[in-house]
């Protein structure tokens, strides 16, 4: 297996520390929102890569953090007249539940940040005591001169940084480029004692301690949206290795950004969808679907185009399905057992859907074939002779387990009522055929045709499938 690591710039054999466990942690929501499809792709993505390291035998640790105190938070809180723990504690409950619906696995811990407010102010304590941290009338700064690899995964320089447009001028900053670690609360705002103030932690130190308290002072794999290069991950980077000494993580994965009007899809430019309003117009599988539908590491965009397409593309799928439930019940009894079975075709699909996830995880690929296996089930149906149904059974079983593994689930499209109006319509064509009706059999294919029923007739009769 092939991981692209942001640190190197180049895809590595993903070998754990320790065998057969995989420690992973990925950067969750600052809570004042629900989530956007920028947002849902995020967890998609990870969900899925999560879901493949499992499927290798991996036990796999998964920690996903919620941001629950932020200036955005309580700028929501003011403009609502409620507290910060409401604000978050509303869009937490949201986010749990639009993940639900997305199918996303739960994570192995969602710690809070505001739970972890001793061992924050303990790293930073470790900091100070080593050199790396600095106070400023209550106010805590790192140091970026003191860390010497600063800029590392973002591959900037410390002079860059200072000319840049994120260095930001401030009374009692050492060097421009120094980020907060603790900061004193303004009046009325949320806080908490600590050796130099009552306030609260800076953003980056949060996931730094969350990771060294539930996965240790080194992990597998760190995962973010590519937006977190700089400086969230660059700053992660150098609080946590400044403190044990060690690399803080082995593989470093940020997806690409979904895009809308191709410009990134954030809450502060005001260009986003929520997810609960896309479901208004598309499936919560469609919208997991079409999020898996490009590499991860790749930008989308994002348009009712490109979601219609998804749509589609998932109703082959599971169309094909519902297919070859039908045509195993239909034929169950016809079915031949002399025609060469090609049981290994069955095989041939999996390997290559291996391949493709193997290759740093690269959906597209897994997806594509995904059809290629949908292609040649329909083939399969649609053969004059109706195939084993050893086969069948081997093609359905594969066509179930690939979907799965992606956390795609396949579902009849239709009721069994429905399937019942079908044959009867078959069945009245049929008997207007032998009457000699043959425009009434014509306009019965008509209205199986609008249903989105195709009808065969074949010598061992009359077949029928959906487009």
């Amino acid at each position: 297996m092939k991981i692209y690591n942001t640190m190197n710039r180049q895809k590595e054999d993903f070998v754990p520390i320790e065998p057969g466990k995989v420690r992973m942690y990925t950067c969750g929501q600052t809570v004042y929102n629900d989530i956007h499809m920028g947002n849902a792709r995020f967890y998609v993505v990870y969900d899925a890569i999560r879901r493949w390291l499992e499927y290798r035998g991996y036990d796999v640790t998964f920690v996903q953090n919620f941001t629950d105190i932020e200036d955005k938070i309580i700028q929501k809180a003011n403009d609502e007249h409620v507290s910060s723990e409401v604000i978050a504690e509303k869009y937490i409950a949201h986010t749990l539940e639009d993940l639900k619906t997305l199918n996303v696995l739960p994570a192995t811990y969602n710690p809070r940040a505001t739970d972890e407010v001793p061992e924050i102010i303990s790293m930073i304590e470790h900091l100070i005591h080593k050199g790396f941290a600095y106070e400023y009338h209550g106010e805590v700064f790192y140091d970026v001169s003191q860390y010497h690899e600063y800029g590392k995964l973002s591959k900037k320089n410390i002079d860059e940084l200072e000319a840049g447009d994120r260095a930001e001028k401030r009374e009692g900053k050492r060097n421009d480029a120094d980020f907060v670690l603790w900061k004193p609360a303004k009046p009325g705002e949320p806080k908490w004692e600590s050796p130099w103030s009552a306030g609260r932690p800076g953003w980056h130190i949060e996931c730094s301690a969350m990771v060294r308290k539930y996965l240790g002072d080194t992990i597998d794999i760190h995962g973010g949206g590519s937006d977190l290069i700089f400086p969230h991950h660059e700053n992660e980077i150098a609080q946590s290795e400044a403190v044990t000494g060690k690399t803080f993580a082995h593989y470093w994965m940020h997806t690409g950004m979904l895009t809308a009007d191709h410009k990134k899809m954030s809450k502060s430019r005001g260009n986003f969808f929520t997810f609960r309003e896309m479901t208004e117009k598309f499936s919560p599988e469609v919208l997991r679907f079409y999020l898996l539908s490009g590499h991860y590491r790749m930008p989308m965009e994002f348009t009712d185009a490109v979601l219609e397409a998804a749509q589609a593309g998932l109703t082959r799928i599971k169309n094909s399905h519902h297919n070859l439930v039908h045509a195993m019940q239909t034929h169950k009894d016809t079915a031949t057992q002399d025609k060469p079975l090609h049981l290994d075709i069955t095989e041939t699909f999996r390997r290559d859907f291996e391949k493709a996830m193997d290759d740093d995880f690269n959906t597209a690929d897994a997806i594509t074939v995904i059809f290629e296996l949908v292609k040649y089930i329909n083939n399969e149906i649609a053969s004059s002779e109706p195939s084993s149904q050893l086969l069948y059974q081997n093609l359905l079983d594969e066509l179930i387990s690939l979907t799965g593994i992606l956390g795609i689930t396949l579902s009849e499209p239709v009721a069994d009522d429905d399937n019942a109006e079908i044959d009867a319509l078959i069945e009245a064509r049929q008997n207007a055929r032998k009457n000699k009706d043959f425009a009434a059999a014509d306009d019965i294919r008509d209205r199986l045709t609008q249903m989105g029923i195709i009808i065969e007739d074949t010598a061992g009769g009359v077949r029928w499938r959906r487009v």
